[in-house]
């Protein structure tokens, strides 16, 4: 190793492959290597998530990573307020000195920065540039807000998985929601570029219906019980909830920047008052945490009632599709209602889904 205690210090609002690159090379030639995670108050993606994601990408044992919050504006032509960054970034690290485990001084501090050599100086430490015209990478932390999509190659899978637009399609058995949803992630994968990884998260719901008879027929010793032999509880939403959340991430981490999903916790909750007759208020706060943008709506009308052997009746098919409907507007959650054909439904929701990629993606200003 050529230095005892590197320093890289940046926003990583949000990180990319240039700040991994930075990390990474500086890691190689530390002994050990602090990384600070600057933000401040005022910018959009909470700095815990950008702590957790750099810890996540690396996992050294040699490499720490700080999160510290830094208000002072930016002037590189006021001492005083170079002297107030760098109070903030010393006390960042002087965090493990409240731990007990001393710091050792600095002797390189790593950038890629035009201001690397002064914030180096008040280090006391030599500035060890990383690619400053960013030629192996060439990407930064204002092109990636502006663009992600066309930055997204350049994002780790945390931060796609925080970024990517989520399209939920929801409505009651036997109206093409499934259907509807493979064909619109198809649509867009059939764009090609960053849309070709465009995919699709199926139902987890059935598949653990699935399995819970499956269950039950070897409790009971018996292949011919059926879905009304099943005794639900609220645990079973709760985790049909979570691990469709959970499909959803894994997804969106390997996806484009958009993620089309069969079915969330919003449905499950609905199922939920359907079996059991109460709200789900776990079932809830999947739902609360979960980043979706856009519901769309799969009405019964013009799609023929299929009974598989796993649905409930036509007559509550109907009223599902009016307690979805309900729901959303009362919610004030987005959403359309597409009804006629599969043709028909598929342009209205890829129409819905351009405009909401149009939109972009919203970040607060940096300091």
């Amino acid at each position: 190793m050529t230095y005892a205690h590197g320093l890289v210090i940046g926003k990583f609002y949000p990180p990319h492959a240039g700040h991994h690159h930075l990390i990474d090379a500086a890691a190689a030639a530390c002994a050990r290597l602090s990384v600070v995670v600057a933000a401040s108050s005022v910018e959009s993606i909470p700095l815990p998530l950008r702590t957790a994601w750099l810890r996540e990408a690396h996992r050294q044992p040699h490499v720490e990573v700080f999160p510290v919050v830094d208000d002072a504006e930016i002037d590189y032509g006021s001492d005083e307020l170079w002297s107030a960054h760098v109070a903030a970034f010393r006390a960042g690290l002087a965090m493990r000195s409240g731990l007990g485990v001393p710091v050792p001084p600095v002797d390189a501090v790593f950038s890629s920065e035009a201001y690397g050599p002064e914030l180096a100086e008040r280090f006391s430490a030599v500035h060890v540039p990383v690619d400053p015209p960013r030629e192996r990478f060439p990407v930064s932390g204002t092109a990636v807000r502006a663009d992600p999509a066309g930055a997204w190659e350049f994002l780790s899978p945390p931060v796609r998985a925080y970024l990517a637009r989520r399209v939920v399609v929801v409505g009651a058995e036997s109206t093409g929601t499934t259907t509807l949803a493979r064909a619109l992630a198809a649509h867009y994968a059939g764009r090609g570029g960053v849309w070709a990884a465009t995919r699709w998260v199926p139902e987890y719901g059935r598949t653990f219906t699935e399995e819970k008879l499956a269950a039950a027929r070897r409790a009971a010793g018996d292949a011919s019980l059926w879905l009304d032999a099943l005794k639900w509880e609220s645990a079973d939403f709760t985790l049909i909830a979570e691990r469709h959340a959970a499909l959803e991430d894994a997804a969106a981490r390997s996806g484009s920047p958009l993620l089309v999903c069969d079915t969330d916790a919003f449905a499950t909750a609905l199922w939920h008052e359907r079996y059991l007759g109460t709200p789900a208020p776990e079932v809830e706060a999947v739902h609360e945490r979960t980043p979706h943008r856009l519901w769309i709506l799969t009405s019964p009308e013009g799609v023929p009632f299929e009974q598989d052997g796993w649905r409930d009746g036509e007559s509550i098919r109907s009223w599902m599709s009016e307690r979805f409907q309900e729901e959303l507007e009362e919610r004030g959650l987005p959403h359309l209602v597409v009804t006629g054909p599969h043709e028909h439904r598929l342009a209205a929701a890829v129409a819905a889904t351009d405009a909401l990629l149009a939109k972009g993606w919203t970040f607060n200003a940096p300091l």
